[in-house]
């Protein structure tokens, strides 16, 4: 197939452009060919690679060089246990790590042959040639998150990774003029596929920050920066700081486009970002085995609460509990998503069963996602149908909507909805809050109140908890598993 990175096959346009950029750390387009050149070089020929994926320059290098070199990359979470890790080690049996020359890595990583990426070492001898590999040919095994079991392989195609970068190129008319900023962890597809490989398919740049600051945003944004990528925690943490920083607020509102995913972002977030900025952040729908689905078009309508539209080339249909799809497209009939197409994964590692499971008889893959779907075919999820699904007195809800209205409500400043069973209803809806002001939460009456006069009556919650905190994992969704009760 085509090289995934067309501008380092050597013969780039623009050499001396920026590729990529950590803190004062950075590679122009000539020397990222010349080191993955002389890495792949290295590593080509042999079994899969894991990569310890830290937030650094020579992680993307990695990345970039195993690809380069036709070998695929198991990217490990430094965060992981000791236990998952040994999992994820014993079901991919990588041949070597590579990781930054000063990384410590635990007792399970150490078994393996070490390779030190060196960001300065620039080979003699030619690159691996990246057209050989064939478009089926593995190009990264990520590990999902294992919230029922021990996390599973996907073994993401070429031909996945290049489909969706280039029906988001189209979406959102990402070009080599586009400089990227983000802070995303690089382990998962939103900050390595989404976010490094992405702006270097195209020809562009990637500034990457390490870790999230709003003024470093504010920084980036003012000085070129195009494109920010982030999840909802980000996006409210820049709307927290939006009206006393009214730098931030010019910054954001310079950007061609303000992205957000991996979990949903709350209506409130969305229209404090438009009121200060003048800009609306769009929002897409992906997950490790499909990479990206939907989108909100760049030339489309910013709709808040909604992931937009299919994205080129792939097909989305929503289906009743028995697997009849659903005709209507009303905005309010929910049913799973299931989607087919080029940016899906080929199969879970050295799982068949779990495989073949994933997938109806006729090549659709179950998310697991509930959504609605407008007139106009705009999807709007409303939850996980394992933890968000609430099926109360007949009715199927679905926990995000009620999130996103509590959300609305002054006295609340964090919001996660479940179920819980109940002898009347089957199941009844369950809030939890983390009040914006703790010596005065909201009664839970006046939290029912609000949720069915914006909703309707049957999506109020029944049952109000207290917090300090909602439970999140590194990408800063909601771990609902976690919130429990003894009722």
């Amino acid at each position: 197939m085509s090289p995934l990175f067309p501008d380092l096959t050597g013969d780039a346009q623009a050499p001396d452009r920026p590729a990529l950029r950590f803190g004062d750390r950075s590679l122009t387009y000539a020397e990222l060919t010349a080191v993955t050149g002389a890495l792949a070089d290295r590593v080509k020929g042999g079994g899969r690679v894991a990569v310890w994926a830290t937030p650094t320059l020579e992680t993307a290098v990695a990345v970039v060089a195993a690809l380069r070199a036709g070998v695929p990359a198991v990217p490990l979470n430094p965060k992981s246990g000791e236990k998952e890790l040994g999992h994820i080690l014993s079901d991919s049996a990588p041949s070597l790590v590579l990781a930054a020359p000063d990384d410590e890595l635990p007792a399970s990583v150490r078994e393996l042959e070490r390779v030190d990426v060196d960001v300065h070492d620039t080979g003699s001898g030619p690159a691996p040639d990246e057209r050989k590999a064939a478009e089926e040919d593995a190009a990264l095994v990520v590990y999902t998150s294992g919230t029922t079991g021990p996390p599973k392989g996907a073994v993401i195609p070429r031909r996945a990774v290049a489909t969706t970068l280039d029906a988001l190129a189209d979406a959102w008319q990402w070009t080599a003029d586009d400089v990227l900023v983000h802070a995303l962890p690089l382990f998962h597809v939103h900050g390595l596929i989404l976010g490094i490989l992405g702006p270097l398919r195209r020809g562009g740049s990637v500034r990457h920050l390490g870790r999230f600051e709003t003024a470093a945003v504010a920084r980036e944004l003012s000085a070129g920066a195009t494109m920010l990528f982030g999840v909802p925690t980000m996006y409210h943490r820049l709307a927290e700081a939006l009206p006393t920083d009214p730098d931030l607020a010019k910054a954001l509102g310079r950007a061609r486009l303000l992205v957000s995913g991996s979990a949903a972002l709350p209506v409130h977030d969305h229209e404090r970002i438009a009121a200060a900025t003048g800009r609306r952040v769009i929002e897409r729908y992906g997950m490790t085995e499909t990479l990206m689905n939907t989108s909100v078009r760049a030339d489309g309508e910013p709709r808040a609460g909604t992931v937009g539209v299919p994205l080129p080339g792939v097909e989305l249909r929503l289906v009743e509990d028995d697997g009849t799809p659903l005709a209507a497209y009303d905005g309010e009939s929910v049913g799973e998503i299931q989607v087919r197409g080029p940016n899906l994964f080929t199969e879970y590692l050295n799982r068949p069963d779990a495989t073949a499971a994933a997938f109806t008889p006729d090549g659709w893959f179950r998310t697991g996602d509930m959504a609605v779907r407008d007139p106009d075919g705009y999807v709007r999820i409303v939850g996980r149908k394992a933890t968000d699904l609430i099926k109360s007195g007949g009715y199927k809800i679905g926990a995000g909507e009620i999130e996103n209205a509590l959300l609305e409500h002054p006295g609340v400043r964090e919001a996660a909805v479940t179920g819980a069973p109940d002898p009347d209803l089957g199941e009844r809806v369950v809030a939890w809050i983390v009040p914006t002001d703790p010596q005065s939460p909201p009664p839970a009456s006046e939290l029912a109140t609000h949720v069915a006069t914006r909703l309707s009556p049957h999506k109020r919650p029944r049952t109000v908890h207290y917090l300090s905190s909602l439970p999140r994992n590194d990408m800063g969704k909601i771990m609902k598993r976690a919130l429990k009760t003894d009722e």
